[in-house]
């Protein structure tokens, strides 16, 4: 690695090297934060009542991602126990991404009774691949899309869930 930062022929690698490197104190507090948040998450979903008509309740969503949180977060918090690699001088920490994914998360909580499941989600995933990776816009969409109307479709008409639809406005 050294020879070709040196070399000056390559410094593209040195770049992506670079930009691959995890902040790991960042990452402890982020896990963290995202643990409190699942536990959270979970002992909320318990509160929620069953729906009328409804085969699978609606706290199952809730609890289903509430423990994939946990569990992640955890795999992230021990990852990031165990790197010896410590944070560099002039590391760049991502603030402003996890702002934003952070900020659209609330925005997200807060449309998705109005605007219904698949237009929210489909906004919230596109905002959350362009603040990770800019351009692919086609991809992006696609992805965003079949998540959004896969999931819908999977847990309110396989399932017999509910899940907000789409707006009246639409006329749907």
């Amino acid at each position: 690695m050294n020879a070709e930062k040196s070399s000056g022929s390559s410094p593209q690698i040195y770049r992506k090297e670079v930009v691959k490197t995890v902040n790991k104190t960042f990452d402890r507090y982020a896990s963290i934060v995202f643990l409190v948040l699942g536990i959270s998450l979970f002992f909320y979903s318990q509160t929620m009542k069953a729906s009328v008509g409804s085969v699978v309740g609606p706290e199952i969503l809730p609890l289903f991602f509430s423990v994939a949180l946990i569990i992640l977060s955890i795999i992230n918090l021990v990852a990031s126990i165990r790197s010896k690699a410590e944070n560099k001088k002039g590391e760049k920490l991502e603030y402003k991404k996890f702002f934003i994914i952070l900020i659209s998360t609330i925005i997200y909580s807060l449309l998705i009774e109005p605007l219904g499941y698949v237009i929210t989600t489909f906004a919230f995933l596109m905002v959350t691949f362009q603040t990770m990776e800019r351009g692919k816009y086609i991809q992006s969409a696609i992805i965003a899309a079949a998540m959004s109307f896969g999931v819908y479709y999977l847990y309110v008409e396989v399932a017999k869930g509910s899940l907000p639809g789409l707006p009246s406005f639409l006329g749907f």
